[in-house]
């Protein structure tokens, strides 16, 4: 064998020793080297911080953001075609339901009404006669029965006029105040045309959505708070109306409350910053956020088990600024780890050096 080849098979030999060396060190363990060549449990326990479950008071407010709306909202217009002859309302004011708000010209149909209510009346004499007759058997049935269904027909006409002139007047559907005028006295209107906007605002509506988790939780008579833009008043409310089914785009809840508005400081289509107060939960049980692992397909926290790492897969409920509700996968006086959660997995020995 001449040099060359010796030095090398000595080179190779010289590589090897040093691979077995480096395997025989990691398996020997040390911080961080928990879990290698040699399994779970070989190393040094990986030093953590736990938190121990126990059942707690947590307010269940959920804060959102929504809309105002008046408890009553309607363009006003015209069911008839016309000339606006008289404007019975001023922009701004409040006005009570049935007032009369505008009239369109009907003189060609109280023309007609007259004519008509002139051969109803005609009509109707000659029903009398016909009836006297019919009693003393000077006509037939048949005749009285002419002489009745015109009376009806006369009738039913003055009746079609008299609807036709109604829908020449415009009243107020609710009680409410009238918004601004779009039309002027001696303007043409017609049935597409809006004369002004009515809104009852006392009380108003609150439109907003939560997430579909909280729909378990919110009924009819809950409390709400909610500030307006432009004022720092705090006002409160109560939810009276729940959407009976999630919106499948958002996968949120629509919700409508009410409040009083007796100022009128609160106005319709202003945005609100909402706090829903939920019924208070007696057992929740909570963990610091940064305990909650990311998978596939939810969440997942590592327990101390004997001192050893374990893991369990657990839904989420309510979040505050620095916990989050476990709603299953856990039970009271589990031990949930806190930190170095990055660091061990399932089989690890640890040491839990302080509890949060």
């Amino acid at each position: 064998m001449d040099k060359k080849k010796k030095n090398i098979i000595y080179a190779v030999i010289f590589v090897v020793v040093i691979a077995v060396l480096l395997i025989l060190k990691f398996n020997s363990g040390g911080p961080g080297m928990q879990g290698g060549i040699g399994g779970p449990g070989m190393g040094s326990p990986v030093p953590v911080k736990a938190h121990i479950l126990k059942p707690q008071k947590l307010d269940n407010n959920v804060i959102t953001n929504g809309t105002v709306l008046a408890n009553e909202s309607v363009d006003l217009k015209c069911e008839s075609s016309g000339k606006v002859t008289h404007i019975y309302f001023k922009e701004g004011t409040q006005v009570n339901k049935g007032d009369l708000l505008l009239k369109i010209n009907d003189e060609d149909l109280q023309a007609q009404l007259l004519s008509a209510k002139s051969a109803l009346q005609l009509s109707q004499d000659n029903f009398e006669r016909q009836k006297s007759l019919f009693e003393k058997q000077g006509i037939s049935q048949q005749d009285l029965d002419i002489a009745q269904n015109d009376l009806n027909s006369k009738k039913a006409n003055v009746a079609l006029i008299k609807a036709q002139i109604d829908k020449t007047e415009v009243h107020a559907p609710f009680q409410g105040i009238v918004g601004l005028r779009y039309v002027s006295e001696g303007s043409f209107v017609n049935s597409s045309s809006t004369i002004a906007s009515l809104q009852d605002i006392d009380p108003i509506k609150i439109d907003f959505s939560i997430p579909e988790k909280y729909a378990g939780y919110v009924s009819k008579g809950d409390m709400i708070t909610f500030t307006v833009s432009g004022n720092s008043k705090t006002y409160s409310g109560t939810v009276f109306a729940v959407e009976p089914q999630i919106d499948q785009e958002t996968r949120t809840l629509k919700v409508r409350a009410i409040a009083p508005n007796a100022k009128g400081e609160i106005l319709p289509g202003s945005f609100a910053d909402v706090t829903l107060i939920l019924k208070e939960i007696t057992d929740a049980l909570m963990v610091p956020t940064q305990a909650i692992i990311p998978i596939l397909k939810g969440q997942k926290v590592y327990l101390y088990k004997n001192g050893i790492v374990s893991q369990v897969e657990v839904n989420l409920g309510i979040r505050t600024d620095t916990d989050v509700q476990l709603t299953s996968g856990v039970i009271t006086q589990d031990t949930v780890i806190t930190t170095g959660v990055l660091q061990i997995m399932p089989g690890v020995p640890v040491k839990i050096t302080g509890f949060n």
